[in-house]
């Protein structure tokens, strides 16, 4: 998921114009909570009748599109100007100058999110449906169900929301906001045990701990020239990535000891400690096209 998001990401950065990037990524972002509510519909329909092979083949369909993609989307003209000058960018580019303070604020901020969305939404299912004296909610499957629905909800809006937040205020200031709201209600939903209460929590968590997503591709863009940029935001994004591999044993095993809500305490403290890395990243350049 991570490659191709990158590609994405580059394309749209050197497409739209800086003053509706934000709104780009945004629109761009949601995608995903729109392919994750589709694939759950396909696998309600699909499953009982054709199994799982049925569905994984519907799976591969979409896949075909990017055929459609690689002939008739052009690459963008900064790009095309770009490739046609003698040097050209290089891996070690990432971290010379006041780009290595950038690289490095990056991916710390990257394994940061990461580990605590992972950390959280490995556990959230077995957190509302575990019994009481076990430490979970003891919901039934339907009322879990409903809750990660409105969650879902919740999600799509924190993505759109973020890109026009960020084209108002600024990306980083956005960012800021966003991760900060995550680590101070993560520790609230991990102690709650009232469904109405984890209802109305669910959504404002998925709202602010995953819209922020929306805004990584439009800090990164405006960072980081023509040249290194798909580089730049593959490199920070899938490295800060290795640490959510560890993200559910951590998590999974502190809400054995302590239980969730000192999990999900923990797994708040990775969002503000993403929200410290952000203060070393370079504000974003405002020019409209970065060569």
């Amino acid at each position: 998921m991570g490659g191709e998001w990158a590609s994405g990401a580059a394309l749209v950065s050197e497409t739209w114009p800086a003053p509706s990037r934000g709104r780009a990524f945004a629109f761009m972002q949601s995608s995903w909570a729109i392919g994750f509510g589709l694939a759950a519909i396909v696998s309600g329909l699909l499953l009982p009748a054709w199994g799982w092979r049925g569905v994984f083949f519907i799976g591969v369909l979409p896949a075909f599109f990017t055929l459609w993609v690689r002939r008739n989307v052009e690459e963008p003209e900064v790009w095309q100007r770009t490739r046609r000058l003698p040097v050209r960018g290089s891996f070690g580019d990432l971290f010379r100058g006041d780009l290595s303070r950038a690289t490095v604020a990056l991916t710390l901020m990257n394994a940061c999110t990461l580990f605590g969305w992972w950390g959280l939404n490995t556990w959230v299912p077995a957190y509302l449906v575990l019994p009481i004296d076990q430490g979970g909610v003891g919901l039934s499957i339907v009322s879990s169900s409903a809750v990660v629905f409105i969650t879902q909800v919740g999600m799509w809006f924190g993505y759109i929301t973020f890109g026009f937040v960020a084209d108002r205020i600024g990306r980083k200031r956005a960012y800021a906001i966003f991760v900060l709201a995550t680590s101070l209600l993560l520790p609230l939903y991990g102690y709650m045990r009232n469904p109405f209460v984890l209802l109305a929590l669910g959504p404002f968590i998925a709202f602010f701990g995953t819209g922020h997503y929306s805004g990584f591709g439009p800090l990164t863009a405006e960072i980081y020239p023509t040249a290194i940029r798909a580089t730049a935001q593959g490199f920070t994004y899938n490295a800060g990535r290795l640490t959510s591999a560890a993200a559910p044993f951590v998590i999974g095993s502190l809400a054995a000891s302590r239980g969730f809500g000192a999990a999900f305490t923990v797994a708040g403290a990775a969002f503000l400690l993403a929200a410290i890395a952000l203060y070393w990243v370079p504000e974003p350049r405002t020019a409209e096209e970065l060569v």
